[in-house]
């Protein structure tokens, strides 16, 4: 089964599949490796324009939508 979760708010639209690949990218970009990836938590906040990540239940961060 393929499931596609969009938000919208604004006149922007913000795919599922899209934060969890930026945030990846954010990771490895921070010099981890993929495989040491084992939990994330997103929390997109619309009015921010950005998406809080809480990875592994220790590395915190954001990136801008």
């Amino acid at each position: 089964m393929k499931i596609d979760f969009f938000i919208e708010v604004g006149g922007k639209q913000v795919d599922y599949n899209s934060l969890v690949d930026i945030a990846k990218e954010t990771w490895r970009a921070e010099g981890n490796k993929i495989k040491d990836l084992s939990s994330l938590n997103l929390y997109y906040k619309p009015e921010d324009g950005k998406c809080y990540y809480v990875i592994n239940d220790a590395t915190r961060g954001f990136f801008e939508i």
